[in-house]
């Protein structure tokens, strides 16, 4: 009876599930929190990447083959030299307030978005909303983020270069053919792939 009595008096101490919650929601933000300053100081790319991999994301640079994901490893060295090519935000914390970090990226690719789970229309509308990306961006994965809708996809449309689109795992989204179809319509060359579930 005493180790049960000891027992309940631990677990009540410890902080309840919505409170954990609050408490990684709150610590992300922070994570997401745009520094114009630091951007000022070291330019966009580098900026972005310490976002970014702050998140638990991953970047390509221009140029490397290699992913860069150890936020301690970032490479020092002439700003001007490391150039975002790729961003993988797969199971990172990334979300909208963020977003202003992608702001004068002029070489990114490619985005891919799987499992994110703060990922929602905002942020795709803002990805489309942004004059560089609507130029340099050509492939785009859109995975498992059940936030997004089909209002947040037909945003993608202000993307001129978008080549290749992935979405799979979508719930939200509600109109999926009649979407791709007005998206394929707004951009030619678009080719779109889709698991079928």
């Amino acid at each position: 009876m005493m180790l049960f009595a000891k027992a309940t008096k631990y677990l009540n101490k410890l902080p309840s599930l919505a409170d954990r919650r609050h408490f990684w929601g709150w610590l992300n933000a922070v994570f997401n929190k745009v520094d114009y300053e630091r951007i000022k100081a070291v330019g966009p790319d580098r900026a972005a990447s310490e976002w970014l991999l702050r998140c638990g994301a991953k970047v390509r640079y221009k140029g490397f083959d290699k992913w860069q994901q150890d936020y301690n490893g970032l490479p020092s060295g002439p700003l001007g030299k490391y150039k975002i090519q790729a961003i993988d935000a797969t199971e990172s914390c990334i979300m909208y307030r963020g977003f202003d970090h992608l702001e004068g990226l002029v070489h990114v690719e490619e985005i891919k978005l799987i499992r994110c789970i703060y990922i929602e229309d905002p942020c795709l509308e803002r990805i489309s909303a942004i004059a560089n990306l609507q130029a340099s961006l050509s492939s785009l994965e859109v995975v498992s983020c059940g936030n997004v809708t089909d209002r947040g996809l037909l945003a993608l449309h202000h993307l001129s270069n978008l080549q290749q689109l992935f979405l799979s795992d979508l719930p939200g989204v509600r109109e999926k053919e009649k979407t791709v179809k007005i998206l394929q319509t707004a951009l030619p060359k678009l080719v779109v792939e889709q698991d079928v579930q």
